[in-house]
């Protein structure tokens, strides 16, 4: 058995068109996965599609926003009808709003928990029933170093991510009598449009990021294919509930 091929799988990758669901989404594709982009915007979901083409990848689209139950029970139906089945489901989809707790306002609160939070407990309803039938699945969380740390201007994006690590956990305990492992990954800082904009916002970050890290770099999106691949593939059919860091050793240092 290789324990890191992915040839005959499907899966789905909510926010797959850019940043770190892209470089998943292209790891699994190169693996032999058939990959489905979930986002909202269809021009950012074809881009995706093209680069991982472009690796040789197998890869269509579905718009859809995971804060709505009923389009996230479409996307995963249009997956399976498409491809026949669905084994993988990577929640990547997630927002921030960097503001200091006394100045979020309750609307801004509700619209970071309900993308990073809820819309993770969507889809993964959703791919509950079709996992059951094809007898395994792999659900894959995003989380954030914010699983882990505080930060002032992050309150709710801290929240929910504290929460990803939670529900993967709580998840992973229901699922596991039906072969269907959930983990979680927590991304260090990486360098994608989200933190270029924090980098804009939060002065002195990079460098910061820089002094801690004991890789000495910012990560990019390609620095999870690997880690997508091994949660996604048969190589950790004994691993669940687990928050696994991708950080360059920026939490090795408490």
């Amino acid at each position: 058995m290789n324990m890191f091929d992915l040839t005959g799988r499907v899966a789905v990758v909510t926010g797959g068109n850019g940043g770190i669901g892209l470089g998943m989404a292209k790891g699994m594709a190169e693996a032999g996965a058939a990959v489905v982009i979930a986002g909202r915007n269809e021009e950012k979901n074809q881009a995706a599609i093209a680069s991982i083409e472009a690796v040789g990848g197998t890869a269509t689209s579905v718009v859809a926003d995971v804060t709505d139950e009923g389009a996230c029970a479409a996307m995963i139906e249009t997956a399976v009808s498409n491809h026949g089945g669905l084994h993988i489901l990577v929640n990547n989809a997630g927002i921030n709003v960097r503001k200091e707790p006394q100045e979020m306002s309750l609307d801004e609160w509700n619209q970071v928990m309900d993308v990073n939070m809820t819309g993770a407990f969507l889809a993964s309803k959703a791919a509950y029933q079709p996992m059951r039938d094809a007898g395994f699945g792999k659900i894959i969380n995003i989380g954030s170093m914010m699983s882990i740390f505080g930060a002032s201007f992050v309150p709710a994006y801290a929240a929910s991510k504290g929460g990803i690590v939670q529900f993967t956990k709580a998840t992973a305990a229901a699922w596991a009598r039906h072969n269907i492992q959930v983990n979680a990954v927590l991304p260090g800082w990486i360098n994608t449009d989200l933190t270029r904009r924090a980098r804009e916002e939060v002065k002195g970050l990079h460098e910061r990021v820089l002094a801690r890290t004991p890789a000495g770099r910012w990560g990019e999106p390609e620095d999870h294919a690997g880690i997508a691949v091994f949660l996604a593939g048969p190589g950790s059919d004994f691993v669940t509930g687990t928050a696994i860091p991708v950080d360059g050793g920026f939490s090795s240092l408490g």
